[in-house]
């Protein structure tokens, strides 16, 4: 069963004329109401996600390290071409589903214009993964097989993806103004459509931020950014408080199982702890590894197991033979609590994420009022979401730990406070953590001499092998426009 599943989606990501007849899948077909379809949408977006968080983005990220000296450790920058299938089928699956309920939405028996705006933040929310993953992919003629015969999408630039995304965004924003009522199937926000609203315009400032630095379109997107948070602040309403962050909370009930339970447990918690991930909370003594005061069942918020009574990691990308020991690391389910059946873990956009881009933008003199607010917000946002109790006074802490704001600093100084305290807090949201470090080069991440790829961080994933032969020409297209299709290649708004 697990094999054909695998190939439907292959055979659907890549559009092939296959495609047309063979997806029958009742998630992707326009016989099936709004409310029918986003649930598993949504579900099956965030496990690829949350798979992939697990096994690429905390092993890039030294969250955690996969003890050995084999091929294809990820922690070592070692990549291996298979990584590229998982993600790419998934999200482009996906994609055709979103796209129907859009569809659906607008026809005259089912119109809703809520429906409508929440499908098109969605669209704009896994073209951005892809985009930021890959580099130019499929955009406009993508997913078009059933509709169009169209067979072998060309691949767009990710300029051009990132400025329809905006356009997809503010249309979002349009409709949901309205406040029309929808009618079930909102895992994420129980019908609440502002809520939604607020999230689309959150997500335009994640990737407004993200693209800023291209000289091309920095002018703009600092204009925009502005426009949003301060000069038309009541047209573009953001998130204003943890509830309000995108989250789909697994609750164990009906298809509301987190896709960590697909996860073995021996293997949910072989991974050891980074010593960068787990040093800094050990340090501030942060409240989500504590214990005795904000644990239950003697297990930490975050599932944390202690090493002989403290907290310790392993130094990611060592030398091969070194044969360090598996220190602290993640609880599996068969402890009482663990990150495999947390509520939490399905994050799509925090609200603490969205105070350090603010704290970001305003250090940079884009929008008024205090980056050291913004970043004190962020880092109590951060904590809260997890323990909603947490009485510490957030100026307190943080100079306790010596990381609170210090206006004096230079910005680089301020960058790497801002994405220190933002790595924890894009903690299991997909790959976010690895698209800001390809962006920002923060936090500063130690640099192991087992190190492969000259020891620079991967700037993207390769394109599936079997793009090449069932869309060759606009796959050559591709690569000669943007580069060799190898791990070290830029995307666009990483390059000068």
């Amino acid at each position: 069963m697990k094999k054909i599943i695998l190939m439907l989606s292959i055979l659907l990501a890549s559009c092939t004329k296959d495609f047309q007849e063979i997806n029958t899948d009742p998630n992707g077909t326009p016989v099936a109401l709004p409310q029918q379809l986003l649930p598993p949408a949504l579900v099956s977006t965030l496990s690829y996600n949350m798979l992939r968080n697990r096994n690429f983005n905390n092993e890039l990220m030294q969250v955690t390290v996969d003890l050995g000296d084999a091929e294809g450790k990820v922690f070592r920058y070692d990549y291996r071409a298979t990584w590229a299938d998982y993600l790419y089928n998934g999200w482009y699956s996906e994609l055709t589903n979103f796209k129907d309920i859009y569809k659906i939405a607008s026809q005259e028996l089912n119109y809703n214009k809520s429906y409508m705006g929440i499908s098109l933040i969605c669209q704009s929310w896994i073209y951005s993964m892809l985009t930021d993953t890959y580099g130019d992919v499929p955009y406009f003629e993508s997913n078009l097989a059933k509709d169009s015969a169209i067979y072998e999408p060309r691949f767009d630039k990710q300029k051009d993806i990132y400025l329809d995304i905006f356009k997809k965004l503010e249309e979002a924003n349009t409709l949901l103004t309205t406040g029309t009522a929808i009618s079930g199937g909102d895992p994420v926000y129980s019908g609440n459509v502002q809520k939604w609203r607020k999230f689309g315009n959150s997500l335009y400032l994640r990737l407004l931020l993200r693209i800023s630095g291209k000289a091309e379109v920095s002018d703009s997107c600092i204009a925009k950014f502005k426009d949003i948070v301060e000069t038309n602040a009541a047209k573009y309403p953001i998130m204003a408080s943890n509830d309000e962050s995108a989250i789909l909370r697994w609750t164990g009930i009906g298809p509301y199982s987190s896709p960590y339970l697909s996860v073995r447990e021996q293997d949910f918690k072989a991974p050891g702890l980074g010593s960068f991930f787990i040093d800094h909370l050990a340090s501030w003594n942060d409240p989500r590894i504590d214990i005795p005061t904000y644990g239950s069942n003697g297990i930490n918020r975050w599932g944390i197991a202690p090493y002989s009574g403290s907290y310790q990691g392993i130094p990611s990308g060592y030398s091969p033979g070194d044969n360090p020991i598996k220190k602290s690391y993640f609880y599996s389910n068969t402890s009482t609590s663990s990150l495999m059946t947390e509520p939490l873990t399905g994050m799509i956009m925090n609200y603490a994420e969205l105070k350090f881009i603010l704290a970001e933008a305003a250090a940079k003199g884009w929008i008024g009022g205090s980056a050291e607010t913004y970043y004190n917000d962020g880092a109590l946002s951060s904590i809260t979401q997890w323990i909603p109790t947490w009485p510490m006074d957030i100026k307190t802490f943080l100079s306790a730990a010596d990381i609170e704001w210090v206006e004096s600093e230079t910005l680089d100084q301020k960058m790497e406070k801002i994405h220190l305290q933002k790595y924890y807090a894009l903690f299991l949201e997909d790959m976010e953590q690895w698209f800001e470090y390809r962006r920002t080069g923060h936090p500063l991440l130690p640099k192991g001499p087992g190190l492969k790829n000259g020891g620079i961080m991967p700037a993207r994933m390769t394109y599936p092998v079997y793009v090449q032969s069932t869309n060759p020409t606009n796959y050559k297209l591709a690569v000669a426009g943007q580069g060799s299709d190898v791990i070290s290649t830029q995307v666009w708004w990483q390059k000068p």
